[in-house]
């Protein structure tokens, strides 16, 4: 019987996973270089479905302290699609402290600074000297020369933008939101939804500005969209990256909409809503 890729690929979700990546990293606190790596390996935690960066000790030009050990709320959500069968996955949402891997917490300290708890020593003899570091208590990342927002990059994260001719619509309580047949269509791994970008001019309803932005590793930053409709007030349903990463040049300044919360429908079939964080 033909094994499933996606089956292949969590053979080993709940057990602690890394890969070496051969970058330059390097982290700052307030301007200040606080991690500068060439040896730097991803470290993915049991569920966890994005890695963090781990470095040797010696390239922290910090002292690590204890911690206090927090390790809060770790259940996730529970992914739908069959190859996961219920499992609960930790996603970006779950804080770093919460920890499913045996190890220490540590503090980074510094002459003009201090992050609590912003470090994880594994007990593993694989990552012996290496600590594992929060990404959000560090202001800024660099692969490279290039920065990296929101997480470390996955180098086994595939993200394919495709001009697409397919009609396309966007429907939400009985009313066609967006309609298109010029739509680029975003594929982004084997576990998230299929994501369609449209030209502002197919989109049938206006869109309000929100103050609301986030940040993806691969596109760049969001500004959000709030749809109102008699049926009610929609916050923060669609969103565009007017300025993304070069990887995502394809999708500036269209718009898409959470196909978690609407009905999107392609040559006349409508795709089931995901089960996603954004659900």
């Amino acid at each position: 019987m033909s094994l499933r890729m996606l089956e292949n690929l969590l053979a080993g979700f709940e057990e602690l996973r890394h890969e070496r990546i051969g970058k330059r990293v390097r982290a700052l606190v307030d301007g200040a270089l606080v991690v500068d790596s060439v040896r730097a390996v991803l470290v993915y935690e049991p569920r966890r479905v994005v890695p963090s960066y781990a470095v040797p000790v010696s390239d922290v030009r910090a002292e690590l302290v204890p911690a206090l050990r927090v390790n809060g709320h770790a259940d996730g959500y529970a992914m739908g699609d069959e190859a996961f069968r219920g499992r609960r996955v930790l996603d970006p949402s779950i804080p770093f402290d919460v920890h499913t891997a045996e190890g220490d917490p540590v503090s980074l300290r510094w002459p003009l600074g201090m992050r609590e708890a912003a470090g994880y020593i594994p007990a593993d003899a694989d990552l012996a000297d290496h600590v594992i570091l929060d990404f959000d208590a560090f202001d800024v990342w660099l692969e490279e020369d290039e920065r990296v927002f929101s997480h470390a990059r996955d180098p086994f994260h595939a993200m394919d933008i495709l001009p697409s001719s397919r009609a396309v619509r966007v429907e939400l309580d009985g009313v066609t939101l967006a309609a298109s047949d010029r739509a680029k269509l975003l594929f982004e791994g084997a576990v998230l939804p299929t994501r369609a970008y449209l030209p502002r001019e197919d989109v049938l309803v206006p869109l309000i500005p929100t103050d609301k932005r986030t940040q993806c590793a691969y596109k760049g930053e969001a500004s959000y969209f709030t749809v109102e409709l008699d049926s009610g007030t929609y916050e923060n349903l669609a969103w565009s990256y007017e300025q993304p990463l070069r990887g995502a040049a394809d999708v500036k300044g269209l718009v898409a909409f959470f196909n978690e919360h609407v009905d999107l429908i392609l040559d006349g079939e409508a795709l089931p809503r995901a089960i996603t964080p954004w659900s």
